[in-house]
């Protein structure tokens, strides 16, 4: 079997997806994602200028080492468009082993670790009611496990908290919008969001919570621990990354369990917190670190120092990428728990996949060959690309801050 072509389709039902088709002599193709949020078009030169070329001709069954040629073989290694794009290969070339065995990829990770793949919605509203009864949708809908963010009393805008519920989506057209923000009204609001929550819906619920990069060591910990008494699933991405040694301070100030990682694109971008037991959950997805062949390297270095998964999954990943993520979550070891936002019903139209939710807290990859998600060409074609930005944000003085 050789790969004969391979095309990047850009498409937006909604928001926009980059999608690559691998095609080989046999008539077998796979697709992978190659979405990067605010970046898409980067990804598909990348893809159809620089690395596409080089794939004709090869057997698609070679996984690693064309993971190896595409990342050793470019002086400039790493970040978020080589990454991405390397994903996108990654994908499409599992997906095409699949089809071409008539198996399900999860099948060729080592098979089934559990029966279903735990998943966590997100709610959210302007004020500590409206998130409470949004959890309450989700708990309604047989979720185990919710995500809620919050508006801030003082605050025009808080990231996390939309118009539309049920699919979020903060990438918006036009030029990025600006959001605002205090760190002082959020550590004394966020608090009073999990003890409203915990009396509504008790201890059995599993409640998480996203401070996107917002805080610094000291503040991430003071956050941590005043959250402690409602034992939160995790505190998601408390400082930004880059001051890795900060994470050492929040250790010492809470017990309140860390995720982190949907940024990452490399094993290296997670070496040391995971070595140091820093964190708990490693939140690097298949689409922005390489594809499976990466992800589950990163998975099996983390298992060493009792690091679980906890894979972003929000609507910038296609749902090729999260067909990816499940066949990934339901055969890797130490697995913990997947971000689930749920895609438009045009999304889901141009991409058709036998990946199901059970109503009861779990995601399932379904059994069909390869990832079980085609892509409808025809459909996607009426959905050109429409720029669109992800916000940024500033504090109440104007002075520009993380995001």
């Amino acid at each position: 079997m050789k790969i004969i072509r391979a095309t990047v389709n850009v498409t937006c039902p909604g928001r926009n997806f980059i999608t690559l088709k691998i095609e080989t002599d046999e008539g077998i193709y796979g697709l992978g994602d190659a979405t990067l949020n605010g970046r898409e078009l980067a990804v598909a030169s990348y893809l159809t200028d620089h690395l596409l070329p080089c794939l004709i001709g090869r057997d698609p069954f070679q996984t690693e080492d064309i993971w190896h040629y595409f990342y050793r073989g470019a002086y400039w290694r790493r970040g978020p468009v080589t990454m991405t794009a390397i994903a996108a290969i990654d994908m499409a070339l599992w997906d095409i082993k699949g089809k071409a065995l008539n198996t399900p990829v999860y099948n060729l990770l080592g098979g089934r670790s559990r029966s279903g793949v735990m998943v966590y919605g997100h709610a959210n509203g302007r004020d500590i009611e409206e998130t409470s009864d949004e959890v309450a949708h989700y708990v309604e809908m047989g979720y185990l496990a919710v995500r809620a963010q919050t508006g801030i009393p003082g605050l025009p805008s808080t990231y996390g908290v939309s118009k539309d519920k049920m699919y979020y989506e903060p990438a918006e057209k036009g030029l990025p919008v600006e959001n605002v923000w205090s760190t002082e009204k959020y550590l004394f609001h966020v608090p009073q969001l999990f003890e409203q929550l915990r009396l509504r819906f008790g201890h059995d619920l599993h409640l998480l919570h996203d401070a996107h990069h917002r805080l610094t060591p000291i503040e991430a910990g003071r956050l941590g621990k005043s959250l402690e008494p409602y034992h939160l699933f995790w505190l998601e991405d408390p400082v930004p990354a880059e001051l890795q040694e900060g994470f050492r301070l929040i250790r010492q100030h809470t017990i309140t369990p860390i995720a982190l990682g949907e940024v990452f694109n490399t094993i290296w971008d997670a070496e040391h917190l995971l070595r140091e037991q820093l964190i708990d959950y490693i939140r690097a997805t298949v689409v922005h670190a390489g594809g499976l062949t990466h992800l589950r390297k990163i998975a099996d270095f983390a298992a060493i120092y009792h690091v679980q998964t906890g894979c972003h999954g929000a609507t910038d990943l296609s749902p090729v990428s999260m067909a990816a993520a499940l066949h990934f979550g339901i055969s890797v070891p130490n697995f913990g728990i997947q971000e689930y936002m749920r895609h438009t019903p045009e999304t889901d139209a141009v991409f058709p996949h036998t990946y199901s939710y059970d109503g009861k807290g779990y995601l399932h990859p379904g059994d069909g060959p390869g990832l079980g998600v085609d892509l409808d060409e025809t459909l996607a074609a009426k959905y050109p690309y429409d720029r669109a930005y992800l916000p940024i944000n500033r504090k109440l003085d104007g002075t520009m801050f993380h995001w």
